[in-house]
């Protein structure tokens, strides 16, 4: 069974794109290429559950289980000693990637509290954007009972985009909730 979302993009979006920009080959024709999430925890470096809670936890919201990320060298104002865990990262592709790209628009972002919609200005340029969520408990996977402490997230979406306005138009035609 085919996603909803990449059935979108190969039936209706490549078309409107193709028109709308006057693309000659459709390779030219913007794509999601992987959606990647990370989460800082410096906490992580004192707390061994700290650790193990939000591993289970990103591994719920995506359905991958995330990469740790190790400090690189120390610092000691935060009271980190090089090669301690203080991250958690997750890349996602294909049938994942859309999965939780629909999971995002159609749940995710219309739970949070005075949603009117996320800032068009988070594109870096090369056509990627970035999001950043103050809460994981907008996931509905996401038991509020089970959770220690409210803890946020980064999602950068990776097109394949030459500039911004390429890449909000693939990200609009999806329907993310861009504010007007």
């Amino acid at each position: 069974m085919e996603n909803t979302l990449k059935k979108l993009y190969k039936e209706k979006i490549c078309h409107e794109l193709q028109s709308k920009f006057k693309y000659n080959n459709i390779h030219e024709i913007p794509k999601i290429i992987k959606i990647t999430i990370n989460r800082g925890l410096g906490e992580a470096a004192n707390n061994n559950k700290v650790l193990e809670k939000n591993i289970n936890e990103i591994t719920t919201i995506t359905g991958q289980k995330p990469k740790i990320t190790k400090s690189k060298k120390a610092i000691a104002g935060f009271k980190i000693r090089e090669n301690i865990p203080i991250g958690l990262m997750v890349t996602l592709r294909r049938d994942k990637m859309y999965d939780f790209l629909n999971k995002l628009i159609n749940l995710a972002l219309p739970r949070i509290r005075d949603f009117r919609g996320i800032s068009s200005k988070s594109f870096d340029g090369r056509g990627n954007y970035n999001l950043g969520l103050k809460e994981q408990i907008i996931f509905p996977e996401i038991k509020y009972d089970d959770i220690d402490k409210i803890r946020g997230l980064n999602i950068t979406i990776v097109t394949t985009a030459k500039n911004n306005e390429e890449s909000f138009a693939l990200l609009q035609k999806f329907g993310m909730p861009f504010i007007k």
